[in-house]
């Protein structure tokens, strides 16, 4: 945090505009539209953003939404909130997103059988674009919409473009974890200003207009308590003005994690993709906002493996998790069906996220770092002095 949001949060507070109504609200969406291009509505979370997108879409009981395995629940979860069902497929190793070529094939084999799915929905992992263009031409093709979920990715690119402007809706999150924040907090942004409009609506307890002018509270429609505060916009507010600069932060940390094991053996980055167009890699035209520095880890060649990493580092108080747990193998989705699966399963098995925070320090990452590296010459079994592991003491400060 910084002093812009505790100034905003203070005005907030004089000026005794705390709610769901207030100057910090219309502004956030003023500058979130002008940053992404869209009409936007700001939300109390992501989840609640997803939920209102399936709405906008007519996804109701019965529905079927295909979606990624590869993610967290909250992608998914909205869709049962309607009754539908959701429809998973599996990850690509290029980008751990949605295998566009698996959706095209299983929008193809619905067609045929005349089982389209009500929506298509996406999500930008970890700050990496999915195959955008790829997956749009499959869902044009039998005119299905698209909703991103670019939770995880605001501050990317792809082509020149914010993930979660392609599609019909897209939804951005402000939790507590996300590159930028306003402790929770979410945005739903569409190129169809009636459906921000709704969504508006809705997220208010659906009010209808009062004809009459004397505030009587009239409602035909279900709604719901999904508008973001007045106080909270105001803490997203100042979070936004330093958004390049925290992606550069989680890009900068990434890089000295990249550097320091690129002379291990068994353990890659998450590849950043460049869609057949590595020029613009290299001018930021696509890039990934490296949200979160994900690592897989070979136990073969690296010595452990991703859980026994994990849990060695827990040892010396550092928190890293795995790679998500696919949808396709959660309890509370094993009678759904999966495209697949195999891909996002080993990723899943593999990978590591490491500590990514934009206020990780050097010296901090430092530790972490001779940590994994202290981890893996004491495991690799063909050094002959291989010892029982010993974490690197930390430096005084």
């Amino acid at each position: 945090m910084g002093i812009r949001e505790l100034e905003y949060v203070e005005e907030a507070f004089k000026s005794n505009w705390l709610s769901t109504v207030g100057p910090h609200l219309e502004a956030l969406e003023s500058e979130f539209q002008r940053l992404i291009g869209l009409p936007a509505v700001a939300l109390s979370s992501g989840t609640a953003a997803l939920h209102l997108a399936y709405k906008l879409l007519g996804v109701g009981s019965g529905d079927e939404v295909i979606t990624a395995t590869l993610t967290f629940a909250a992608s998914c979860n909205p869709i049962c909130y309607e009754g539908a069902r959701p429809v998973f497929i599996d990850a690509e190793p290029c980008t751990w997103n949605i295998d566009p070529e698996l959706l095209a094939e299983e929008l193809e084999r619905r067609a045929r059988i005349n089982r389209l799915p009500k929506a298509v929905s996406i999500v930008h992992l970890f700050g990496q674009s999915a195959d955008i263009d790829a997956i749009m031409q499959a869902c044009r093709k039998y005119d299905i919409p698209l909703i991103e979920d670019a939770a995880e990715s605001l501050g990317a690119s792809y082509k020149g473009r914010h993930p979660g402007t392609f599609g019909q809706v897209g939804v951005y999150s402000f939790n507590g974890n996300k590159v930028i924040t306003g402790t929770t907090g979410g945005m739903l942004v569409s190129p169809r200003k009636e459906f921000v409009e709704k969504a508006r609506f809705w997220s208010t307890q659906a009010r209808d207009p009062d004809p009459l002018g004397v505030r009587n509270y009239v409602h035909s429609e279900l709604g719901y308590n999904y508008r973001l505060s007045n106080v909270l916009a105001g803490i997203v507010r100042g979070q936004l003005e330093v958004l390049e600069e925290r992606v550069s932060q989680r890009r900068a940390v990434f890089d000295r994690y990249r550097r320091a094991f690129e002379d291990l053996e068994g353990i890659t980055p998450q590849p950043e993709a460049n869609f057949g167009r590595p020029e613009d890699l290299r001018s930021g035209n696509t890039r990934h906002s490296r949200w979160l520095s994900c690592f897989l880890i070979d136990e073969k060649k690296f010595g452990i493996s991703a859980s026994d990493l994990i849990r060695l580092l827990d040892r010396v108080n550092v928190e890293s998790r795995p790679v998500w747990r696919p949808m396709h193998t959660q309890p509370l989705y094993s009678g759904c069906e999966c495209v697949r699966g195999s891909v996002a399963e080993d990723l899943n098995r593999r990978g590591v996220c490491l500590p990514s925070s934009s206020c990780l320090t050097e010296e901090e990452q430092e530790f972490i770092i001779e940590t994994i590296r202290a981890a893996h010459y004491a495991a690799v079994p063909h050094r002959k002095d291989r010892t029982t592991f010993t974490a690197p003491m930390r430096r005084s400060t």
